[in-house]
């Protein structure tokens, strides 16, 4: 029995679980929206409670009889940020991201890990990050953003996400986020054996030339088709390192199949990309039809970035090594946000510059992108429009919040 304990929540098919898991933390509870990965977590940890539905339902899991964890961890969705997407963010229906920091100050746990895709680094979201950091110091904690690359944590993939840690304060002064290490498996050496298990003579030639490291893995939603291996851009960075990407395989070529074929790649193949090792400690069944168990991969936290963070946190909250001496403070992701914030009533674009620093032009422009996160009020003054930052859009746990009519309208598709 682990020492530490997490609920996790939008766990998927269990990539951040088996990191935690392997990083030292049990799970008291896991939370999945998806029945095809609860079933894959079931399979993988019967002893675990696995509560299936949406998050955020009362109906689904009760966060009270959580209260005190040591970890509350998730990977919240995605296309709210995605670069791929509309980037709609608080206006989302599929944005749990500020209801999961809401979520913290309700249970308090000790640390908080929330992991989402490059998008939310973007300028775009600079006052959504500031907002919810600062949350987060209303609460009482600590909390720092870093974009962490999984080819720098031994997965043979680009993927970078952007990770979020909140800890006590006290506790933060122990947290190190953790180091780099060079990588030393490509695609080809990756996968070599898998490729040439059913006796496919073209599997050497294919190894070698597969010298490089994969492109993201896009795991898709139900709104898109069949398995594939992502956007045109993916697919040429794959077709750079001889793999089909218009589909997934159900099985690895065979002897007769030419030395020159093209392959696609199996579930089991991506699996490997992912970061799944063939380590035992890491082995993890994935159930479900092919198209369905891609997904499962695609989607997830790869495991041994997942563990090295969670390793961070674990000897944060043991307080193990040397202080460090993190402490909470102010801080500015976005200035025109804080200048809002900051001033009482009503400011011109003008105004608005003077105080933030920026020009006019850019705090128009600021403007536009702040509305589809927080209500501005606008009036017209003898200078002109004046504006003020009302209330964040986002979904924070309201009854009547308008996320639910969405959801509900939108339950079949998303995923």
């Amino acid at each position: 029995m682990s020492e530490l304990n997490a609920v996790e929540i939008c766990a998927g098919a269990g990539g951040q679980a088996l990191g935690l898991e392997l990083a030292g933390f049990g799970h008291a509870l896991a939370v999945e929206l998806d029945s095809n990965a609860a079933n894959t977590l079931v399979a993988n940890r019967p002893q675990w409670r696995v509560a299936v539905g949406d998050v955020a339902d009362p109906q689904v899991w009760c966060p009270d009889d959580y209260a005190g964890v040591d970890l509350l961890a998730g990977g919240v969705p995605c296309p709210p940020f995605s670069f791929a997407g509309k980037q709609l963010g608080a206006t989302d229906e599929r944005d749990l991201f500020a209801w999961a920091v809401e979520l913290a100050g309700r249970i308090r746990p000790r640390a908080l890990l929330l992991e989402n895709v490059r998008g939310l680094s973007a300028p775009r979201f600079a006052a959504y990050r500031q907002h919810v950091a600062e949350r987060l110091a209303e609460l009482g904690y600590w909390s720092q953003w870093r974009l962490l690359h999984a080819s720098d944590f031994g997965v043979p993939q680009l993927r970078p996400r952007f990770v979020l840690v909140a800890l006590d304060p006290e506790d933060a002064r122990w947290f190190r986020w953790p180091d780099p290490r060079p990588l030393t498996e490509t695609v080809g050496s990756t996968l070599a054996g898998l490729m040439a298990a059913n006796g496919w003579p073209g599997a050497p030639r294919w190894a070698s030339g597969a010298a490089g490291v994969a492109p993201t893995v896009v795991g898709g939603s139900k709104k898109h088709g069949g398995a594939d291996l992502g956007p045109t851009r993916a697919k040429r960075a794959w077709a750079a390192l001889g793999v089909d990407g218009l589909g997934i395989a159900d099985e690895a070529p065979d002897r007769t199949t030419p030395a020159g074929y093209t392959p696609r790649l199996t579930c089991e193949m991506v699996q490997r990309i992912q970061g799944w090792h063939d380590d035992p400690q890491y082995a993890w069944h994935f159930t479900g039809r092919k198209t369905s168990r891609y997904r499962q991969i695609g989607n997830a936290f790869p495991p041994p970035v997942a563990r090295a963070v969670g390793e961070s946190i674990r000897i944060a909250l043991r307080r193990e090594g040397l202080a460090s001496g993190a402490e909470i403070g102010a801080v500015h992701h976005d200035r025109v946000y804080s200048a809002l914030r900051a001033i009482a009533g009503f400011a011109t674009a003008e105004e608005i510059g003077a105080r933030s620093g920026e020009s006019g032009l850019v705090v128009r422009a600021r403007l536009r992108h702040l509305a589809r996160d927080f209500v501005i009020d606008e009036k017209d003054t003898e200078d002109g429009p004046a504006y003020r930052i009302g209330e964040f859009r986002a979904f924070t746990g309201q009854e009547d919040h308008e996320r639910h009519a969405r959801f509900a309208d939108g339950r079949a598709s998303i995923s």
